[in-house]
C-alpha cells in the first residue's frame, strides 16, 4: 500500500464518518473533500473541479427543471390521478396501481418530485376508501424508487454509472438499457408488496390513518379536542386595557389564542397588539392544567419590607461578569433560564450591551458576541465557567457596579407563599413562572434557614419567602390570570365559525425545504404565515406541548389552525407539501401540450443518437422556461442543489481512488475473497456490499466510491464492465431499508406514522427480492462478455 493509497483511504474514512453521523451537512463535506485532494495534490485542478462540467451533473439539475416542468403544468398529476380513478377500493389493487403510476412517473421525472406530487393524491384517496395512510404510503415511495430503475434519466446513481464508463473510454449505456431489468424488477417488487410485503406495513387508523385524515377529524386525531376551552374577561379585571402579549395569556404556558368573541363579532387568530376589553371571550387551544398552576401563584403576597432577607442575600451571594465569547455557541440564542441553569448552574441577572443594560424580560434578547451577563452562582459553578469555552473576561461584580450600573436594587422583591396555598408542594420550574413572567429565585427564606439559588425542582411550601428578580407589576398580570373565567364547553358561535372561516392544515416538508433542523421559534409560523402551528406528529405520536423548543425535520407532519385566507395562501408554499389544503389553483392546463412536446422531444432526441443526453436536457429544461411552463425563479428553486453539490463533490474522489490506484487495490481485497467463486459471486458480493451501504451513504457518493471499484475488478476478471457496473445501479438506487436511505423515504414517514422499524420490516425482505431478481435477469439481458 502507497502513502497516496493511504491517504485516499483516510480522506475516504473521514467522509463516511461525516455522513453516517451527519456532524456536516453532506454537501458541505463533499465540497470539503473536494477541497482536500486538490490540496494534498491527489488531484490537479481541473480534476478537483471536473464534478461540475461533469454530463451526468447536469443532466440531474436538468431533469429537476424538466420534472418541475411537467408538475406545473399538471402533466403528471393527470396521468396520476386518472390512472388511480381506476384503481377501485380494494387494498391490493389501489397498492399495485399506486406502485406502477409512481413507477411509471418516475421513469422519466424526479423520484422525489413523482412521490411529493402524488402524496396529496394517495392521502385522499385513503381518506375516502378508509383505508389507514400507513399502508399505502411506503409503496408510493418504494414505487417511485422502483421506477428509477427503468430508464437512463430516472434516477441519478444510473446517470453516474453511464458517466463512470464514459470517463473509462468505455460504451456507456442508452436511454432504454436499463428497461430490461428495471421493468422485471418493478414488477417483481410491487407483486411481492401487493400480496406478501402488505402485511409487514402497520394497520394504525388511529394515526396519520384514513378516514380521520378529513378536515372535521383532524382535532380528534392530533388529540386536539380534549385541549379546546373557553375564557372570559370580566368587567372589572386587571388585564382590561392590557394587548393580549402583555397579559401573557398565551405565552404563559404556551396557549395558543384561537378565536375572540367581542360583542358577538368573532376575530381569528386575534393580533398580539389586541387590546383585551371586559366581556371578551376567547377561544383557547392547550393545556388547561397547565394554565391553572401558573394562575395560583397569582396568590402570593408581595412582601414590601423584607431588608432581613435582601441583607442576608447580598452578604453571601457571589455575583461575577461574563462576556459572551465571539466563538460561542450561545450566540443568537435565546437565554431559556432553566436550561441555562442547568447547563451552568447560575441565574442570570442582566445582560449589557455595550451602555445598554436589560435586567428584565431578558429571555426574548437574542445573545451576542460581546454581551455581559451578569451571573449569580456559587463558587463551583462559577469556577466551571472560567472553563468554559463559552464566556470570556469573568470578573466579579463589586456593590458600586451593582447600584451605578446595574441598577439590581431596583428589580429585587420579596413575595410570600400563603401557609394555607395550593402552592405548597409545587416546584417552581413546573409552573413555568421563571420562563412565562422572566423571574429568577435568588433565594428562600423557610423556618430562619437561607438557601441560595435552590434547584428549580425543589419544592415550595406554604409559608416561604422568597427573593425573586424581574418586575413586580407583573404579579398584577397573573392575579389578571386568577380572575378569567374558565368554561370548557366550547359556544355555538365559536364552532360555526371554525367550520365557516377557521381551517386546520396539515402539512409536511418538501424534501428540498432547506427549513429542516431551524428550531420552530426561529420560524415563527404566526408572524410568517398568519397561521397558528398547534401540533407535530412525530415516530407515531403527536406532541402538542413546548412546540418552540423542537426543530422541524423531515417526516414531519405539521397540523397549522388560522383562517382560510391564510391557509390558501400557505398551501402554495414551496417549503411544504399540504396534506390537506383546501381547494386551491389547479396546475397550468394551458400549457400541458408544450410541456408533454418538451419532453417527448427530449426523449426522442436521445433515442435517436441525435444528442448526448446532457444536452438534450438542459435544451429541454431550456424550453421549458422559454414556453413559459416554469419561471427561471421556479427553475432554480426546482433544482435540488445540495444533491448537485454532493454528486460535484464526491466525483474527483472517484477519480483520486482510479489515479492513485486505490480502486485497483480495494478491488484486488475484494477478488482475494470472492474471486476463485467466479464472476458472478464477485457481482454478487458487490451488489449487495453496495445495497447495504445505502443505509449509511448518499446513493449519488456511493455510486461514486464503487465504480472505480467495479471497473478495477472487472478488468482483473477480464470481463466488461457492464454488468457489474449495472448491477450496482440497480442496488444504490433499490433504497428501502430505512427512511434516511432516500428522500422520499421520509417524506412519507410524518403522513404514514411510520417508525424507523418499519422500513426495516418491508425494505429488507424486499431489497432481497429485488436483488434474486436482478440476478436472475442480468445473465438473460446482459450475461457476461469476456475480453480477450
Amino acid at each position: 500500500m502507497t502513502w497516496e493509497i493511504a491517504l485516499v483511504l483516510g480522506i475516504l474514512l473521514v467522509a463516511l464518518i461525516l455522513f453516517i453521523t451527519e456532524w456536516l451537512r453532506m454537501d458541505v463535506v463533499a465540497l470539503a473533500v473536494l477541497g482536500v485532494l486538490a490540496i494534498t495534490g491527489l488531484v490537479n485542478a481541473s480534476d478537483a473541479l471536473s464534478g461540475f462540467s461533469n454530463p451526468a451533473v447536469i443532466t440531474v439539475w436538468a431533469m429537476f427543471i424538466l420534472s418541475d416542468g411537467l408538475t406545473r403544468t399538471g402533466i403528471a398529476d393527470i396521468l396520476g390521478t386518472q390512472v388511480l380513478k381506476v384503481a377501485g377500493q380494494r387494498e391490493v389493487t389501489l397498492t399495485i396501481v399506486i406502485m406502477l403510476t409512481a413507477g411509471g412517473l418516475s421513469a422519466f421525472m424526479n423520484n422525489i418530485g413523482v412521490a411529493a406530487l402524488m402524496l396529496p393524491v394517495v392521502v385522499d384517496i385513503c381518506r375516502r376508501t378508509e383505508i389507514p395512510a400507513s399502508r399505502l404510503l411506503m409503496p408510493l415511495a418504494y414505487g417511485s424508487l422502483l421506477g428509477g430503475l427503468t430508464t437512463l434519466i430516472g434516477t441519478p446513481p444510473n446517470l453516474l454509472i453511464d458517466s463512470a464508463l464514459d470517463a473509462a473510454g468505455l460504451q456507456g449505456f442508452s436511454l432504454f438499457d436499463f428497461a430490461p431489468v428495471g421493468l422485471g424488477v418493478m414488477l417483481v417488487g410491487t407483486a411481492f408488496v401487493a400480496f406478501f410485503g402488505r402485511h409487514m406495513l402497520p394497520n394504525r387508523p388511529t394515526g396519520m390513518g384514513s378516514k380521520q385524515r378529513s378536515q372535521r377529524n383532524l382535532r380528534a386525531l392530533y388529540g386536539l379536542q380534549e385541549r379546546t376551552f373557553m375564557m372570559r374577561i370580566p368587567e372589572d379585571s386587571l388585564l382590561v386595557g392590557k394587548s393580549l402579549a402583555a397579559s401573557r395569556i398565551g405565552s404563559a404556558v404556551g396557549l395558543i389564542i384561537v378565536a375572540l368573541d367581542r360583542c358577538d363579532k368573532i376575530e381569528a387568530l386575534p393580533s398580539r397588539k389586541t387590546i383585551l376589553e371586559g366581556g371578551d371571550k376567547l377561544l383557547v387551544q392547550g393545556r388547561l392544567d397547565r394554565f391553572e398552576e401558573l394562575r395560583r401563584w397569582g396568590e402570593v403576597v408581595i412582601e414590601r419590607e423584607a431588608p432581613l432577607l435582601k441583607t442576608l442575600v447580598n452578604e453571601r451571594v457571589n455575583l461575577v461578569e461574563a462576556g459572551i465569547a465571539d466563538d460561542s455557541a450561545l450566540v443568537k440564542d435565546l437565554l431559556n433560564h432553566t436550561d441555562f441553569r442547568r447547563r451552568f448552574g447560575v441565574n442570570v441577572l442582566a445582560i449589557r450591551r455595550r451602555e445598554l443594560v436589560r435586567r428584565v424580560n431578558i429571555s426574548n434578547v437574542p445573545l451576542r458576541c460581546g454581551d455581559c451577563l451578569l451571573m449569580q452562582g456559587n463558587q463551583e459553578a462559577l469556577d466551571k465557567l472560567e472553563r468554559s469555552p463559552e464566556f470570556t473576561n469573568i470578573k466579579a461584580v463589586d456593590e458600586e457596579q451593582l447600584t451605578e450600573v446595574y441598577r439590581l436594587q431596583e428589580s429585587v422583591f420579596v413575595i410570600r407563599i400563603p401557609r394555607n396555598s395550593k402552592l405548597g408542594g409545587q416546584s417552581l420550574a413546573k409552573s413555568r413562572l421563571g420562563d412565562a413572567f422572566d423571574f429568577r429565585l435568588l433565594a428562600t427564606f423557610r423556618e430562619n434557614v437561607l438557601q441560595l439559588m435552590p434547584e428549580p425542582d425543589e419544592l415550595l411550601l406554604g409559608g416561604d419567602l422568597m427573593l425573586l428578580q424581574g418586575r413586580p407589576e407583573d404579579l398584577d398580570e397573573l392575579r389578571g390570570l386568577q380572575e378569567l373565567e374558565i368554561d370548557s364547553d366550547v359556544s355555538p358561535q365559536f364552532n360555526t365559525y371554525e367550520s365557516d372561516r377557521l381551517g386546520l392544515l396539515e402539512a409536511t416538508l418538501n424534501p428540498q425545504s432547506e427549513l429542516a433542523g431551524q428550531s420552530i421559534s426561529d420560524i415563527n409560523f404566526r408572524e410568517k404565515y398568519g397561521l397558528e402551528l398547534v401540533a407535530i406528529w412525530r415516530s407515531g405520536q403527536a406532541i402538542r406541548s413546548e412546540l418552540d423548543r423542537l426543530t422541524l425535520e423531515f417526516g414531519d407532519a405539521l397540523l397549522l389552525i388560522g383562517p382560510r385566507k391564510k391557509i390558501n395562501v400557505f398551501s402554495k408554499e414551496q417549503d411544504f407539501i399540504a396534506l390537506t389544503a383546501p381547494a386551491k389553483p389547479g396546475p397550468d392546463l394551458y400549457r400541458a401540450p408544450r410541456a408533454g412536446i418538451i419532453m417527448l422531444g427530449v426523449i426522442i432526441s436521445v433515442l435517436m443518437g441525435w444528442l448526448p443526453i446532457a444536452i438534450a436536457a438542459v435544451l429541454g429544461a431550456t424550453c421549458m422556461v422559454i414556453s413559459g411552463c416554469l419561471n427561471m425563479e421556479q427553475a432554480y428553486r426546482a433544482i435540488d442543489w445540495r444533491a448537485v453539490f454532493l454528486i460535484a463533490g464526491m466525483l474527483p474522489l472517484g477519480i483520486a481512488m482510479q489515479d492513485s490506484g486505490t480502486a485497483t487495490f480495494v478491488a484486488g481485497q475484494v477478488m482475494s475473497l470472492l474471486g476463485d467463486m467466479g464472476p458472478w459471486t464477485v457481482i454478487a458480493g458487490l451488489y449487495l456490499l453496495t445495497a447495504l451501504a445505502t443505509m449509511i451513504i448518499p446513493t449519488a457518493a456511493l455510486v461514486v466510491l464503487m465504480s472505480p471499484i467495479v471497473l478495477s475488478a472487472t478488468a482483473e476478471m477480464g470481463i466488461a464492465p457492464q454488468t457489474a457496473m449495472m448491477a450496482i445501479a440497480m442496488a444504490a438506487s433499490a433504497s428501502f431499508t430505512s427512511p434516511i436511505s432516500h428522500p422520499a423515504n421520509i417524506l412519507v414517514m410524518g403522513p404514514g406514522g411510520y417508525k424507523f422499524s418499519d422500513y426495516i420490516k418491508l425494505g429488507v425482505p424486499l431489497t432481497l427480492i429485488v436483488f434474486v431478481t436482478v440476478m436472475f435477469l442480468l445473465p438473460i439481458f446482459w450475461p457476461i462478455v469476456y475480453i480477450k
